[in-house]
């Protein structure tokens, strides 16, 4: 979360709420929340929250691997833009 913000200190309301979150559910939850959002890419309060009041941190994790894209005569390499 620190590491995301271009200052680090923004982000400490943000963790501290986070953390708040322990008193309303339990550390399992929370910690299964975290993961989840870390997963998604969620870096913010509402985001977990969101997960625990849906229940969401109890339906198993499922890794998706990136599908590769298709090859085509328009995508252009690396070396088209220098």
């Amino acid at each position: 979360m620190l590491a995301g913000r271009r200052h680090p200190e923004q982000a400490f309301r943000t963790c501290l709420g986070i953390l708040g979150l322990a008193k309303g559910y339990t550390p399992e939850r929370l910690e299964a929340a975290c993961l989840r959002a870390n997963a998604a890419g969620i870096r913010s309060y509402r985001g977990v929250r969101n997960i625990l009041d849906n229940h969401l941190d109890q339906v198993a994790l499922d890794p998706v691997p990136p599908t590769p894209l298709p090859a085509h005569e328009n995508i252009r390499a690396e070396n088209y833009y220098n």
